[in-house]
């Protein structure tokens, strides 16, 4: 298939392509439907209802895009890490406006499971359906590691990209390099770590999220929490932190639910249940509830930080049982020349 797709000449970042921030508008938002029993064991069909749901409410805001009703052939649903990253070259650049997107190796989240070549193929069948340029890369990166502020900051974990279990013969600076060359940013913001229950070794999106160029909303468990020690340490980092251009972030805290636990098969209990793994699109910003107490606090956090954006509670008591909730099930297309909505 490498043979039939279109690879630019040079790096996106030299072509003067940029990765923008989820909130600015959107195009489409990607994604698969819950589909794997071993995922989502005893409780497939219950998912498959919340997803549902939650695709009905997100088709209010924005073009939603099922892979398999293009007949991709998929090994799990997690279109985040396995998907295209979607990169943009807006109008007024003195190169013309267009959209391109990245295929990074998906190798299972550090070989935690079986290869999954189906997957890791999906970017190129779709950029071949869409008729976009597409760089493939040997770099592995998962959507779900990274977060980007749109004007040249990108944010990570040091416990997933310095992973020896993703590219273990490259260097911090070489990482921060790739980064750079693929997402059109020029800053990393290093956090230390994700969350408990986690197993893609600290993803980003359970973390910490940019809900504007200058603002992040980061989770914060209170003493007692598994979580308590890891996201201080992620706060006290992004309170050091500075963007592109030396400014202060706007740093605020969105609470942690109370631990979610599942009965699976194999013994673990836990699942990562995080408030930020929310997916912004259009002026909306769709937010994973567990059924607690916590849920409408967090929902008025994320109403105080974002004035003009819709907040919608989503239920997903299933859906995270998968290991993943709303942002690890959806992967955004940008439209070219999208602005800030809301």
């Amino acid at each position: 298939m490498y043979n039939e797709l279109n690879v630019p000449e040079g790096s996106a970042a030299s072509l003067g392509y940029r990765m923008p921030g989820e909130f600015e508008g959107l195009s489409c938002v990607w994604v698969v439907e819950p589909r794997n029993k071993e995922t989502w064991p005893g409780c497939l069909e219950e998912a498959r209802g919340e997803f549902a749901a939650w695709v009905g409410l997100m088709r209010g805001a924005v073009e939603v895009r099922v892979v398999g009703e293009l007949e991709i052939e998929t090994d799990d649903s997690w279109v985040r890490d396995f998907g295209p990253i979607f990169v943009v070259r807006d109008e007024g650049d003195g190169q013309g406006g267009g959209i391109a997107c990245h295929d990074f190796h998906f190798n299972s989240w550090g070989g935690k499971y079986e290869l999954r070549g189906k997957d890791d193929v999906v970017p190129q069948r779709i950029a071949k359906e869409l008729g976009v340029p597409i760089w493939v890369h040997d770099f592995v990166l998962e959507g779900g590691s990274i977060d980007v502020n749109g004007r040249g900051t990108v944010m990570t974990t040091e416990q997933c990209l310095l992973n020896p279990n993703r590219n273990p013969g490259l260097t911090r600076e070489q990482i921060e390099g790739k980064l750079h060359e693929t997402l059109g940013t020029r800053h990393v913001i290093w956090l230390p770590g994700g969350i408990a229950g986690d197993d893609t070794d600290g993803h980003i999106d359970d973390v910490a999220r940019f809900v504007s160029p200058g603002t992040v909303v980061a989770v914060s468990a209170g003493e007692g929490h598994p979580d308590y020690e890891v996201t201080q340490k992620n706060l006290r980092a992004l309170r050091g932190a500075v963007d592109q251009d030396g400014g202060a972030l706007r740093v605020v805290e969105l609470p942690m639910p109370e631990p979610v636990f599942y009965d699976y098969p194999d013994g673990r209990g836990q699942v990562p249940a995080s408030y930020a793994n929310f997916l912004i699109a259009n002026g909306h910003v769709f937010v994973p509830t567990f059924n607690q107490a916590g849920d409408d606090v967090a929902m008025g956090v994320l109403e105080g930080v974002m004035a003009g954006f819709t907040v919608i509670p989503v239920p997903a008591r299933w859906l995270v049982v998968g290991l993943g909730a709303l942002h690890c099930l959806s992967q955004q297309q940008p439209a070219v020349g999208g602005c800030a909505a809301g």
